[in-house]
């Protein structure tokens, strides 16, 4: 799907099955920067994702030789999975922020720091870092095509947002919860400032997740308002169930909250507890954003 002059999106289903069996289909963006002569990737999906990303290119007229660069938005498995694919097929450079090396370098480590089902099954090895991005850098792309990194935590410690200047269009990663999914990230106080930078952007024609449909001009904001109204209301939540106990039990927290946020009470499972324990860091303000 093209997004604009020099934007491609493509959409990789994949399934995550809970500890309490579970089963839900998810799926994952990931974008194509078209220069003349090169292709930036951002975000490489889950493993075997290349097979859709190079039948694309051969379909709208590109070689795989061109991606020279993947900038990792962070280094989940659903975003990292083809990365080592990719780059032994073309030998292209793999940048990203310091805080998420050490996870991609070595996946073994994030698998035992971060484990999730089907860690393995999504992920097909270790990757080398050619390049470290941190907030401010300016990434040339090379034919007039620059990328403006931005350091949006909360989803992870070194989660990126993009910004192709000129063309105004920002891939945010994971940066942006969606209301009524799972909600995962690390820092939830992080996670609101992440997102008030994201607003203060101005002049943003197209917003690119990497877990929602794209947006585009004046539904960029109101995706972002909506992302923060919604940390609110999981805020509310856990602070109503913790009742004023600062360490209450994980399951049964994540277990109410759900209910409350109208989730399946049995997709409860660590990583989402960590998300909704982080709110206690702020258990003595009702708001949050």
């Amino acid at each position: 799907m093209q997004i604009g002059k020099k934007v491609h999106a493509l959409k990789i289903p994949f399934y995550v099955t809970s500890p309490s069996g579970l089963t839900m289909e998810r799926f994952v963006y990931i974008y194509l920067i078209y220069g003349s002569c090169e292709i930036c990737l951002i975000d490489a999906g889950v493993v075997s994702a290349e097979e859709v990303i190079f039948d694309y290119l051969r379909r709208t007229g590109r070689r795989i030789s061109e991606i020279t660069l993947i900038i990792q938005t962070h280094s989940h498995p659903d975003h990292i999975g083809a990365t080592r694919a990719i780059k032994g097929e073309t030998g292209c450079a793999v940048a990203v922020h310091s805080s998420e090396k050490a996870w991609i370098e070595d996946v073994e480590l994030q698998a035992r720091e971060r484990p999730v089902p089907g860690f393995h099954s999504m992920v097909g090895g270790r990757v080398a870092v050619d390049r470290v991005l941190e907030n401010g850098d300016v990434v040339d792309l090379g034919c007039g095509l620059k990328i403006q990194v931005f350091h949006t935590p909360g989803h992870s410690k070194g989660s990126l947002s993009l910004l192709l200047l000129g063309y105004m269009t920002l891939f945010s990663g994971d940066a942006i919860p969606v209301a009524g999914e799972m909600p995962i990230y690390e820092d939830a106080s992080a996670s609101v400032l992440s997102l008030k930078k994201l607003r203060d952007i101005k002049g943003i024609n197209h917003l690119l997740s990497s877990w929602d449909e794209p947006k585009k001009e004046v539904e960029v904001y109101r995706h972002i308002d909506a992302g923060l109204d919604y940390l609110q209301r999981i805020h509310e939540a856990v602070i109503e169930f913790a009742g004023g106990n600062p360490a209450p039990e994980p399951t049964a927290l994540c277990r109410s909250v759900l209910g409350k946020l109208g989730l399946p009470q049995e997709a409860a499972n660590p990583l989402v507890e960590k998300s909704l324990l982080s709110h206690l860091k702020m258990k003595d303000h009702l708001r949050i954003v």
